[in-house]
């Protein structure tokens, strides 16, 4: 009698499941991964906006724009940005607050980083996921669980 050389079925079952296993473990870690990863372009263009903000104010000695009605400085758009959109206001000609908002396209909806004048970052809005406190932080949160 000759023996058949192969898997069982229940050998199968056992290495389905743990790839199973492994794949609800990874997948959210990596997913977390990439957003942290997108967070970046937000963080780094506030930096930038807020020094070109101060250029601005140096040569104008506002932060308004020649209408009174925004900043001076343009913000970034598409192509240039992917996963954040960039505002800002003016209210007086000695402050303002730049704001980037995650984009739902980009995978960062819930997002919201802000600035102002006096280098106070603070985040206002996070996935519920990331457990945002009452009333945001007084950092940028670049982790899970709202840690900067």
């Amino acid at each position: 009698m000759e023996r058949v050389k192969g898997f069982t079925l229940i050998e199968l079952m056992i290495a389905v499941v743990v790839v199973s296993i492994l794949a609800a473990i990874a997948l959210p870690a990596y997913t977390n991964y990439v957003k942290r990863g997108k967070i970046s372009e937000a963080t780094t263009n506030l930096s930038g906006l807020r020094v070109s903000m101060e250029q601005y104010y140096q040569d104008n000695r506002t932060y308004q724009n020649a209408a009174g009605t925004a900043c001076g400085v343009a913000m970034p758009t598409s192509p240039t940005v992917k996963y954040f959109s960039f505002g800002c206001t003016a209210p007086t000609s000695d402050t303002y607050t730049i704001t980037a908002t995650g984009q739902a396209s980009g995978g960062m909806a819930n997002f919201v980083y802000k600035i102002d004048q006096a280098n106070n970052k603070t985040t206002t809005s996070l996935p519920a996921d990331w457990n945002l406190p009452p009333g945001g932080i007084s950092c940028w949160a670049t982790k899970s669980g709202g840690s900067c």
